[in-house]
């Protein structure tokens, strides 16, 4: 029986591994069908080698870094136990390599390929995994100090504030550092639109987040025994929630309505598991409302150009799950219990502050280093040809 559970539980986790892997394709059909036609190919280029990358630096450091685990073992030793460890490093590493996915939406259009790659490497290897680390695996005895500060440790079961808050607010910097592209706002006070270049690839990538996040979120549970189905349908509310709202406050917009499913995904992450579902409908529905007047503030009236909106979206919505624990999973709203409010808050700022550290350091040194944004001519021709040296649909084939 024992030997039947752990390959149940393996098998558990390789599927959300799966799951959230595919969310990816959902990162990059996302950032395509919102970039302008003569970035599309760079948008998906940009996700996939992000995640090779993401790959190596977490195995062979970031893992290690975040809790201190480490393969420098024979085969044989790694297949012990159906080899449930690499399998959890497989889906822990889908959650890692999300980061730089957000931030790539962030900083779209005008950054370098190679000096993205190389934040990527820093982010990951390093800087994520001492964030996961410490609110994860107690790293530094953070969540000690945190109990002894507040009464008890940060509750985020599925990563809304380590992941997405995270990765939201260590966008913001590279995006202020990166400067808005050219043209979209200018001397005179106007800004030019940049609209969607395909609303079905921005739907389809919507689709493929919302449906990979039941791994991100039920699967966040590791092993099959403490699979629960409350976490699943707490997701669908707040998927619901986030959507209902996003398109009443956005006028019907689609670019609104298929962001509004994920701002509510995002911020129930952290709560999903002690929620009850009418909380989380709210949760996400509050998500929504963030999303629209965050986005809408940030790119109308603070005038800065977060290409997908990912600090709205990642940033915000993601310390607003954070917080929102604390408050409905409180048994006096239908909540399981056992969730500090002041904790929730706490923790959430202190990831919040690391994540704008960081994002300053890294994009800051490599922007003085190397040069984080591509030439006015690169920009102007668009980085498919610029870096990629095609379009994403050719207007014609070539004849020999």
């Amino acid at each position: 029986m024992d030997q039947l559970k752990q390959g149940a539980d393996t098998l558990f986790i390789l599927l959300g591994a799966v799951m959230v892997l595919a969310m990816h394709a959902g990162f990059a059909f996302l950032e395509l069908g919102t970039v302008r036609g003569k970035n599309q190919v760079n948008a998906l280029v940009k996700i996939l080698v992000d995640f090779c990358v993401s790959t190596i630096v977490y195995f062979f450091a970031g893992y290690t870094i975040a809790y201190g685990v480490d393969f420098y073992a024979g085969a044989g030793t790694l297949a012990q136990n159906n080899g449930y460890a690499l399998v959890k490093f497989f889906f822990l590493l889908t959650f890692a390599a999300a980061i730089p996915a957000i931030i790539s939406g962030g900083i779209a259009e005008r950054a370098k390929f190679g000096p993205q790659l190389a934040a990527t490497a820093v982010i990951v290897g390093v800087a994520y995994p001492l964030c996961e680390g410490a609110i994860w695996n107690n790293k530094f005895g953070f969540e000690d100090w945190l109990q002894a500060l507040t009464g008890a440790q940060l509750h985020d079961f599925a990563g809304s504030v380590v992941v997405h808050a995270f990765g939201g607010w260590i966008a913001l910097p590279a995006v202020l550092i990166l400067g808005a592209r050219r043209n979209r706002y200018r001397k005179d006070g106007a800004m030019s639109a940049h609209p969607p270049s395909s609303i079905p690839f921005l739907a389809l990538g919507s689709w493929i987040l919302a449906v990979g996040w039941f791994g991100f979120n039920v699967m966040s549970a590791q092993t099959i025994d403490k699979i629960s189905g409350l976490v699943a349908v707490n997701s669908l509310m707040a998927l619901v929630g986030g959507t209902l709202v996003a398109v009443l406050m956005g006028k019907n917009d689609p670019g609104f309505a298929y962001n509004g499913p994920l701002a509510g995904l995002v911020a129930v992450c952290a709560g999903s598991d002690i929620m009850h579902p009418a909380g989380a409908l709210v949760v996400g529905a509050i998500a929504g409302a963030i999303f629209v007047v965050m986005f809408t503030l940030v790119q109308n009236k603070w005038k800065i150009d977060d290409v997908l909106g990912v600090w709205p979206l990642h940033g915000m919505c993601g310390a607003w799950g954070g917080i929102a624990a604390g408050i409905f999973g409180q048994t006096a709203l239908g909540g399981a219990g056992g969730i500090n409010l002041l904790t929730q808050v706490v923790g959430t700022l202190c990831v919040v502050a690391f994540a704008l550290v960081t994002g300053g350091l890294v994009y800051g040194i490599l922007n003085k280093i190397a040069g984080l944004r591509l030439t006015h001519e690169e920009e102007f021709e668009g980085a498919d040809l610029s870096l990629h040296r095609i379009k994403a649909s050719p207007e014609q084939e070539v004849s020999w």
